[in-house]
């Protein structure tokens, strides 16, 4: 389907199941390592996965979202379906790590190198281009992110750790360009965790993982999913962000609406466009499609509408499925009459 001007998306991520996953045991953290949230019986979880990855689909399509994605419906996570299907990972004698509000997370142990074994998200994503039209997206976790998530007992050298990552990440997005996507997002929310070896290191390995593409590709990042880090806490700019501009990705991704970003850094990012996150995702209402306009409109005053493709902040995995559609809807609509005020 071809995109109209200010195409709509989704991050990545949206709500499973009640009937599909265990939420209380999902809302406990962001897994690192498998953590078996599933309701449903492995004999039956494909099929199960299956179902509700339609449903995600459904919602999309019937919001008017016109780049959708398979909601990451059998992830625990966005990143630790692919990041512990690779070779030179123990997820089965994992490490811990402490973040800054001094919560402890169980985390893989890096003891050889990182290697692809197989395809991780190929199957995914052949199933959502069989059952939909529209344009689809998948996404990958980063490769400067996943060397972040562990603790490394195998590289003296972390930046090696980081472009093995890379050529990882790599080999599995050119399967994924073959299985049918149209677009092919890199989600690095932890640039901003480590500015200094981001700098060093992240947007080399950004091109090595998105070397060969010939779709568009996203890098994305944010400052954590609303559920999970309060919006009092969030910063108000982004440690590592202008630097993007020089990377070989398509698309810079950011999250703006929940933390009020001052949009002038979207000057920093020229000539790229830009999936602004304009719907704050911590607010438990649903925004009204005149708000969501209103956000678009604060945008254009620093970029062209053929540059812009409006957003949620972050992935929708922790929220109620019906807010969750009801704010994909007013992102819909709220593109439309932008649209034609435009046009």
């Amino acid at each position: 389907m071809a995109l109209p001007l200010l195409p709509t998306t989704v991050v990545g991520s949206y709500p499973q199941p009640d009937w599909l996953v265990d939420r209380v045991m999902l809302s406990k953290s962001v897994p690192r390592v498998r953590m078996n949230i599933w309701r449903v019986a492995e004999p039956w979880l494909g099929a199960a996965q299956d179902d509700a990855t339609i449903l995600a689909i459904r919602d999309m399509a019937q919001a008017g979202i016109d780049i959708v994605t398979d909601g990451e419906i059998r992830r625990e996570s966005y990143s630790n379906r692919f990041a512990t299907a690779l070779a030179g990972v123990d997820c089965e004698h994992p490490g811990e790590v402490r973040s800054r509000a001094n919560r402890v997370t169980p985390v893989p142990r890096v003891v050889g190198p990182i290697r692809r074994i197989g395809p991780v998200e190929v199957r995914d994503m052949e199933f959502l281009r069989a059952n939909t039209q529209r344009r689809a997206k998948i996404t990958l976790p980063g490769p400067f992110t996943m060397s972040q998530q562990v603790i490394n007992d195998f590289y003296t050298d972390p930046d090696e750790m980081v472009m093995d990552y890379a050529a990882a990440v790599n080999a599995e997005a050119l399967e994924l360009e073959r299985a049918g996507a149209d677009v092919i997002q890199l989600d690095e929310p932890w640039l901003r965790q480590d500015p200094a070896a981001a700098k060093r290191i992240a947007v080399k390995a950004i091109n090595r993982a998105l070397e060969g593409l010939k779709v568009t590709t996203v890098v994305h990042l944010c400052f954590g999913y609303a559920a999970v880090v309060p919006g009092q806490t969030k910063p108000v700019g982004y440690s590592f962000l202008p630097e993007l501009a020089d990377c070989s990705a398509d698309q810079i991704s950011i999250e703006a609406a929940q933390p009020r970003l001052d949009l002038g850094v979207l000057r920093d990012l020229a000539p790229k466009t830009i999936m602004l996150g304009v719907l704050d995702l911590a607010d438990p209402a649903a925004e009204s499609p005149g708000l969501v306009a209103d956000r678009i409109r604060a945008a254009l005053k620093y970029l062209p509408a053929d540059k812009l493709v409006p957003a949620p902040d972050c992935g929708m995995k922790y929220m109620a499925r019906p807010l969750a559609f009801a704010k994909l809807k007013a992102l819909a609509d709220g593109a439309a009459i932008v649209r034609a005020e435009l046009t």
